[in-house]
């Protein structure tokens, strides 16, 4: 039998369960591209549950007790002594999710003989060492498109947000108690009209177009593949084949790139300096792409007009980290990807690989980053990482 170990966000404020706004959420199958949606032998939860969460528990723990398996499942993933270094030694698989990640350092995939599987509800598997998962013969695995829509559905709300200067307006008819319309429109524009751009044209960026073009904007992109042909004259694409290019021709940026070394701190003082004055940014990828404090410098300056973002570093931030109190800022606390429509179809994913795994049946391909057990959970040692 398995020990599997969950790290979930933890509960809400006032109790679990939550008094839920909707009574159902709408059936997704399938993807752009023709990717089904997960599709488990059961689930033991109703879809638009909060699933994440402790007691949400995924919805996974009737399934995994039935079999015998032991399920562990906690918020407290920092600190000496927390939990998850206590329960990780003899644990068999980890699930994390990237909004609550339980980083699997080099140290702590040491520190467990056993592990084997390592799970993102979701999409995002950077809190995962993937070069000591592979020596440790370890599968990674992530719920692929999952989502990916509820990202870019975010992304744009951020661009109309800032753009609209939503939050000002609401804050002087709820906490200011006033009227004061002067004040509220004093730095609201029309999207219309604007060059907008996307940095990282995947999945998410792609939604992110399709949903901006009807906005009558001019759209842009840079990504290290060029789209086909095809695809650029439908949305009418400009591409751009650098990020310096692309900044100095928008007015309005969405950061959908992932993070590695050519892309942290990218857009510091300089590179932010060649925006038009007056630019937004909108990064719902890593925060660790923008270099924080050059944000905070360009927003005072008014080279920037608005940043939005859904990621910090660290995650959770400090009470006093300025990007809580940074002037014409639009942030969110990385729960983009974490819509109750997102949780179902995480949830019902997870316990599909959990299902194959377990069983020793092959995992999706489109779900794997890392295939340290050959077809995840056989045994074999053939080593490859997704594309």
């Amino acid at each position: 039998m398995a020990k599997i170990l969950a790290v979930l966000y933890p509960d809400p404020v006032g109790g679990y369960p939550p008094r839920y706004a909707r009574d159902a959420i709408p059936t997704i199958t399938g993807y752009p591209g023709g990717q089904t949606a997960p599709t488990p032998q059961a689930v033991d939860f109703t879809p638009g549950q909060l699933l994440g969460c402790v007691s949400g528990e995924l919805g996974l723990r009737r399934f995994l007790e039935e079999r015998g398996h032991t399920f562990v499942v906690t918020s407290d993933k920092e600190g000496a002594g927390c939990v998850l270094d206590r329960e990780l030694p003899d644990s068999d698989v980890v699930i994390s999710q990237p909004f609550w990640p339980a980083y699997l350092t080099p140290d702590r995939i040491t520190s467990a003989p056993r592990l084997r599987l390592a799970i993102t509800a979701g999409i995002g598997s950077d809190h995962v060492d993937l070069p000591s998962a592979i020596s440790h013969g370890m599968t990674v695995a992530e719920v692929t498109y999952s989502n990916s829509i509820s990202v870019s559905e975010h992304a744009v709300m951020q661009i109309l947000t800032l753009v609209r200067d939503y939050l000002p307006a609401h804050e002087w008819v709820t906490a200011k108690q006033g009227w004061n319309i002067a004040d509220s429109v004093s730095r609201s524009y029309d999207l219309e009209g604007m060059d907008v751009g996307v940095l990282g044209a995947g999945r998410i960026g792609q939604a992110v177009l399709r949903r901006l073009r009807p906005f009558d904007v001019t759209l842009h992109y840079c990504d290290v593949h060029r789209l086909p042909k095809d695809v650029e004259e439908e949305l009418a694409l400009t591409f751009h084949p650098d990020v310096r290019s692309l900044a100095s021709s928008i007015d309005v940026l969405s950061i959908h790139t992932p993070l590695h070394p050519q892309t942290q701190n990218l857009f510091d003082d300089e590179l932010i300096g060649v925006m038009k004055r007056g630019s937004y940014i909108v990064n719902t990828a890593r925060a660790l792409i923008v270099s924080r404090d050059a944000v905070v410098r360009a927003l005072d300056s008014g080279r920037l007009a608005g940043y939005a973002g859904d990621v910090w570093y660290p995650q959770p931030p400090p009470s006093d980290h300025p990007w809580r109190t940074m002037p014409h800022e639009a942030m969110t606390p990385h729960v983009a990807g974490t819509t109750l429509s997102a949780q179902a179809r995480y949830a019902a994913g997870t316990r599909e690989i959990l299902e194959n795994w377990l069983d020793g049946r092959p995992v999706r391909p489109e779900y794997l980053i890392v295939d340290g057990g050959g077809l995840a959970g056989t045994g074999a040692r053939s080593y490859t990482v997704a594309g």
